[in-house]
């Protein structure tokens, strides 16, 4: 993969993980779950407008990164997306990793170095 290829793959992942925690901070933040008001605090919580921009900067890097690889090989390298925000989920709001979850992680690494190297 050329220099250009990995650091869209990398920033792609970087705001992919960043939407997914933003989104995260901006849901278990909202004082009102109440219906409307639920929302309406939503709308006002930076982090829901954080975890957008991120996911609209991740579309764009993913839409430039598809224009240089592959959709197949595209695809099997942005499941990796699932690791960096399973362990980001750890680490900041310390969800269990089982030992299912582990496994899964070191599987789809592998995958990807698989891919990676093809």
């Amino acid at each position: 993969m050329s220099p250009l290829v990995i650091l869209l793959w990398v920033s792609n992942i970087c705001f992919d993980t960043l939407g997914q925690i933003a989104f995260k901070f901006a849901a278990t933040s909202a004082n009102n779950r109440n219906g409307w008001y639920y929302w309406l605090d939503l709308s006002k919580n930076v982090w829901i407008w954080i975890g957008i921009i991120a996911y609209i900067a991740e579309f764009l890097l993913w839409l430039a990164f598809l224009t240089l690889v592959p959709l197949s090989q595209g695809v099997l390298l942005a499941s990796f997306n699932i690791i960096t925000i399973m362990l980001m989920g750890r680490i900041i709001f310390k969800e269990l990793l089982t030992i299912y979850r582990i496994i899964g992680m070191l599987l789809i690494t592998l995958g990807v170095i698989f891919v990676g190297m093809s």
